[in-house]
């Protein structure tokens, strides 16, 4: 009862942690801007009360045009991210799953360079690196399924090692097509760093229909998660259409995936991260581990954000660099306890 009960405060302790790093990263800047008053002129844009005395315009128009846009669609790519990470997971079976790592990520960003370099631009431009991202982490993330399936499950050395080989392919493709972009070349590359800077409410509008419904999907799908746990064989046995159910959440999770990418960029480890801490906390049950994953993969993008920003101002760091900074030791440490596991099984 004990165990349930603190499982029960994980996702208002969450709420509350998203809703804090909101706050503490619209405040940092050039320009501090209060919690205080940074609700206040919220509560003021939801029309629920008048507009608030003693904070200058100026103020309004970095929070609403400069802050607030970015620290929200950081919390969006870190939720799609996270999400993805947890689906990924709960499909191979396997903790080590990770759009970044097993090069999902990597084909949508071939998808998004293309419509970069030859998209229309505004709006339609936003939607067609969306559409295009999805549609090379989709293929992607079959290939290295495919590549990866070996029996009735899916292998950690199998996944990383097919998961490494096709992400090397692509990044060798995407060498070659920064080759002939002239001089487009730079943004190209800086996108690919990973990052939040300089993208607007448009941003936001362009992703959140693609990870809202990739979230939607999940959700719904988070017992039939939980069977996959017991084997294909077992699932199949309990009534779950497993070949149905695998396109379904390959396309769910490649969709969040570019999502993200499509706005932000190459970032790593959020989807292993994320999931993997909260099992530890939250257990293995996707009810609660992909809503607990979304808030905690949002805060965690929120914070990186703010440390990418913040750190050697006024300089910024790409953010995919603070992740990966953070993510590649955690990453050693789960495959160096991969390895000992598969050994004392031996």
């Amino acid at each position: 009862m004990r165990l349930r009960g603190r499982r029960a405060l994980v996702l208002p302790g969450l709420a509350v942690l998203l809703l804090a790093a909101v706050l503490v990263s619209v405040a940092f800047g050039s320009v501090w801007i209060s919690p205080v008053a940074s609700l206040r002129l919220m509560v003021w844009k939801l029309h629920l009360s008048g507009r608030p005395r003693g904070i200058p315009v100026s103020t309004e128009l970095i929070l609403f045009q400069l802050r607030l846009p970015r620290v929200l669609l950081a919390a969006l790519v870190g939720a799609a991210l996270a999400a993805a990470g947890t689906v990924f997971q709960a499909l191979f079976r396997n903790p080590m799953a990770d759009p970044a790592i097993i090069g999902v990520s990597s084909g949508a960003a071939l998808g998004g360079i293309i419509v970069l370099l030859f998209g229309a631009g505004g709006a339609l431009d936003a939607m067609g690196v969306s559409a295009a991202a999805f549609a090379g982490a989709l293929a992607t993330a079959f290939l290295v399924y495919r590549l990866a399936k070996l029996g009735p499950s899916v292998q950690v050395a199998t996944l990383l090692l097919a998961g490494i080989a096709v992400a090397a392919i692509i990044s060798a493709v995407i060498s070659l097509v920064m080759t002939f972009s002239g001089q487009d070349i730079r943004s190209i590359y800086f996108w690919l760093l990973g990052g939040l800077g300089a993208r607007g409410w448009q941003s936001i509008v362009a992703a959140a229909p693609f990870v809202f419904v990739g979230i939607v999907v999940a959700m719904a799908s988070a017992s039939d998660l939980n069977l996959t746990s017991l084997g294909e064989e077992r699932a199949a046995q309990l009534g779950l259409d497993m070949d149905r159910f695998k396109t379904l959440m390959l396309a769910t999770g490649s969709l969040l995936t570019a999502a993200a990418v499509s706005v932000a960029g190459l970032i790593g480890f959020v989807g292993l991260m994320t999931p993997h801490i909260l099992r530890l906390v939250v257990g293995s049950d996707h009810r609660r581990l992909l809503p607990a994953s979304i808030l905690g993969g949002a805060s965690f993008m929120i914070l990186a954000d703010l440390a990418a920003r913040t750190a050697i101002r006024p300089e910024e760091i790409p953010v995919g660099a603070v992740t990966a900074v953070l993510g590649g030791p955690f990453f050693l440490f789960l495959l160096r306890r991969q390895r000992r596991a598969a050994g004392a099984r031996a």
